[in-house]
């Protein structure tokens, strides 16, 4: 009687996961081809309603929907109050917040 060694217990293990991972693929490709109509559907329906954008975050309310955020909600106590959501940090400024202003980082001088 042969006792596996733990390498080839990882070993299995790793296929194993990697087995199951390839098969949440194949389980996606069915539900999106069983669920094609319905898609359809509710493209239509985004298209007739004329519903905005997609809400990417659910944690603050400057961050739900981008295009439609008060651009001073995110210093809600008090100007200089530091980010409470991660989410924050993730988006982007608008692209004309950018161009409006020139960059710093570039000008500045490094100390000796």
């Amino acid at each position: 009687m042969s006792v596996a060694r733990p390498s080839h217990l990882l070993l299995i293990a790793v296929f194993f996961a990697a087995g199951i991972f390839i098969a949440t693929f194949a389980d996606a490709a069915w539900l999106r081809h069983q669920r094609g109509s319905a898609t359809e559907q509710n493209r239509a329906l985004v298209t007739q309603l004329q519903l905005t954008d997609l809400c990417l975050f659910t944690e603050a309310r400057y961050t739900r929907h981008l295009s439609q955020a008060d651009l001073h909600s995110a210093f809600q106590d008090h100007p200089l109050g530091l980010e409470k959501f991660p989410t924050g940090s993730l988006v982007a400024p608008p692209a004309h917040l950018i161009a409006a202003h020139e960059r710093l980082d570039r000008q500045a001088a490094i100390p000796d």
